[in-house]
């Protein structure tokens, strides 16, 4: 059975990055099917990273490798991680870009990749993407176990992008990510929202902004140009504006505080 390997990273299409890590890939595993997920990334954006991977992930067949490459950090002593979670495999850099996706995985076990024999035999400090996780990803696809790469991890570094609080009638998060829409898409899902047990309108407070709407399960539930709330189809609350930004409306960006409360 032909291995899936999926791509994500802030490298974009100009240079010759991704195709770097593609020829290092089919290069140890030639059968592996290489897909893109984005390589569209904000440069240096983790959060957006990992919304991007968390939403992608879940579709592809169980034992599918995964490399997330939104590394600001590369070459420093942060650790390059493969992740083995119930459906498959993350592998990237130790920032928290793979913890949204392993979260909804359920993770199995974690290991640092260490091993100089599964990585390329010279390792720059800045292009682990090719030279240490691209092999990797191809080592595991062509069968190698995940004990061959290096000592298991228990201290992943777990971003505060991956938790919302809860008290006193509100949840405070932030925001993963503005999609092209100007749709504002929150770190808050559909567990935490019930908690709120608001069923038809919500209220919500991003940047100074306040306002108290509907909720609603499509985007044309609202008015024009009015704001709403749903749930979004990648499992994390969102505030839309219909045929409008709520990113505009709010100021929003990624990293942002948001804050939403019940009657």
């Amino acid at each position: 059975m032909r291995k899936i390997v999926t791509l994500t990273t802030d490298f974009g299409l100009r240079d010759p990055y991704v195709a770097e890590m593609k020829a290092v890939i089919l290069g140890i595993c030639p059968d592996a099917v290489i897909v893109d997920v984005s390589h569209e990334v904000a440069k240096f954006d983790v959060r957006t990273g990992a919304y991007m991977l968390a939403s992608a992930a879940p579709y592809f067949p169980k034992g599918t490798v995964h490399v997330a490459v939104v590394d600001p950090g590369v070459g420093t002593a942060r650790k390059c991680l493969i992740v083995e979670t119930k459906q498959g495999f993350l592998i990237g850099p130790d920032n928290g870009v793979l913890i949204l996706a392993a979260n909804k995985q359920g993770i199995i076990g974690v290991r640092e990749i260490t091993n100089p024999k599964l990585m390329l035999p010279h390792v720059s400090d800045t292009f682990h993407g090719r030279d240490v996780f691209a092999p990797a990803a191809a080592h595991l696809a062509k069968g190698a176990s995940l004990a061959d790469f290096g000592p298991e991890v228990r201290d992943a570094v777990k971003p505060k992008f991956v938790t919302v609080k809860s008290s006193k009638g509100k949840l405070v998060g932030e925001v993963l990510h503005v999609d092209g829409f100007g749709n504002i898409v929150t770190n808050v899902g559909e567990e935490a929202l019930g908690n709120l047990k608001t069923w038809d309108s919500v209220g919500v407070n991003i940047n100074g902004f306040n306002v108290k709407t509907e909720l609603a399960k499509t985007y044309t539930e609202a008015k024009p140009k009015e704001v709403f709330v749903l749930m979004g189809s990648q499992g994390y609350v969102e505030i839309a504006v219909n045929q409008g930004s709520a990113a505009e409306q709010f100021k929003a960006k990624t990293g942002d505080k948001v804050t939403l409360y019940g009657k």
